[in-house]
């Protein structure tokens, strides 16, 4: 059985030009990022002299589109990187060997190109957008953009540019590592004498999305007040840096009497589980999402990884990150006692024995794959699946 090779491709409104990539997402390894490698096809004739540029281009969105008035915008592009892609200024360019089989198949009107991320370049996040609100959703996105035009500084046409979006992600490390997260604070009492002590321990420093996460609590009641309930969150918590503003939402939680009232003297241990889900916060306003789609199977934004020897304050874009809150209610008196433990949520490795469950479950639960059935076809020579990239960018900006 042979596997066809998957690639997603675009035409310009009037057909003269087409944008083919091999992949739509490309991983962050915090030491290097994955090149953006693809072929454009045109026609010779419609250019009349003029030239093809490619443009890697961000957009920033940091505040809400309609609340932009008297010319204040809350949102940055910045072409990243540009090149001229036709005529080709480097003709002894490397190409990598998804390149080279799509001008062999392509034929002579086939050029490729190829645009890398900038080391501090934030991966893609999308700030999930409430039920009443209008406008572009607030987060970090990316596209590739090539048009026809005189020179790199000419605008172009709309009716002959290509625009794809795309998305830069981060993966987990292959090993999850042994360490186990934990948190031990205690509450005293004015007037009284004694602490309560907490306790809360994670099964796992790194979880994938969809995994089950369990925290190990222990509370031990030295003091005279009674512990009456206990809850238990899954926080996220999102720095949007071009502002210096930080809030963080519950994704997850649970409350319970199980083991309440602890008296005084007495101690309680017990798991409890909880699993932070993208479809379980749907139209919450706010919710940090990996990039900017519209699948059902899309995910709660990953944690934001940082590379070595670099400073955490130093990240740019909105910075992800989470923790599991424990909070214990001693009563109207007492108070609550709280702690967070600090986590990381993110997609598995590719090659991993994780990631494949994780591709063979998604495509289970894909019900909407029918849809796309008819924008692609295959070659039985190459074996190259050409899928319309435009069908699974719904929400692609024009």
């Amino acid at each position: 059985m042979v596997v066809a090779v998957k690639v997603f491709k675009k035409s310009a409104p009037n057909g003269k030009l087409t944008v083919y990539l091999g992949k739509r997402d490309f991983i962050d390894h915090t030491d290097y990022c994955d090149p953006i490698d693809g072929v454009i096809v045109l026609d010779q004739e419609y250019l009349r002299g003029r030239k093809i540029f490619g443009q890697l281009i961000t957009t920033y969105r940091y505040g809400r589109e309609e609340d932009e008035v008297m010319g204040v915008k809350f949102s940055k592009e910045m072409v990243l990187a540009k090149d001229q892609i036709y005529p080709m200024e480097n003709a002894n360019m490397e190409m990598t060997p998804m390149q080279e089989r799509l001008v062999k198949k392509l034929g002579a009107n086939a050029f490729p190109f190829t645009f890398h991320f900038p080391s501090m370049a934030p991966s893609s996040v999308t700030l999930q957008a409430g039920e009443d609100d209008q406008g572009k959703p607030l987060g970090v996105d990316y596209a590739i953009k090539a048009f026809v035009g005189e020179d790199e500084n000419d605008k172009g046409h709309k009716r002959s540019a290509v625009t794809l979006t795309i998305k830069k992600l981060q993966y987990a490390p292959a090993t999850r590592g042994r360490r186990l997260p934990s948190s031990l604070v205690s509450k005293g009492f004015t007037f009284s004498q004694g602490k309560i002590n907490l306790e809360v321990t994670l099964d796992r420093e790194i979880y994938y999305h969809g995994e089950k996460i369990a925290a190990n609590i222990v509370v031990t009641n030295n003091s005279r007040k009674t512990v009456k309930s206990i809850k238990c969150f899954v926080v996220q918590h999102c720095e949007v840096t071009m502002v210096n503003a930080q809030f963080s939402k519950h994704i997850a939680s649970l409350e319970t009497r199980e083991g309440c009232p602890i008296t005084p003297g007495a101690s309680f241990t017990k798991s409890f589980f909880l699993v932070p889900l993208a479809s379980s916060n749907k139209d919450r306003r706010g919710i940090a999402l990996d990039g900017h789609l519209k699948d059902d199977d899309v995910n709660l934004a990953s944690s934001t990884l940082i590379s070595e020897g670099k400073c955490p304050s130093d990240a740019m874009g909105i910075v992800i990150s989470y923790s599991l809150r424990v909070k214990l209610n001693c009563g109207t008196l007492g108070g609550e006692l709280q702690t967070d433990v600090p986590f990381k949520l993110m997609n598995p490795a590719p090659g991993t024995v994780e990631r494949e469950r994780v591709n063979a479950l998604k495509k289970m639960k894909s019900i909407e794959r029918h849809r796309y059935e008819n924008s692609h076809y295959a070659d039985d020579d190459d074996n190259i699946v050409f899928e319309d990239f435009a069908r699974l960018r719904m929400n692609e900006p024009e």
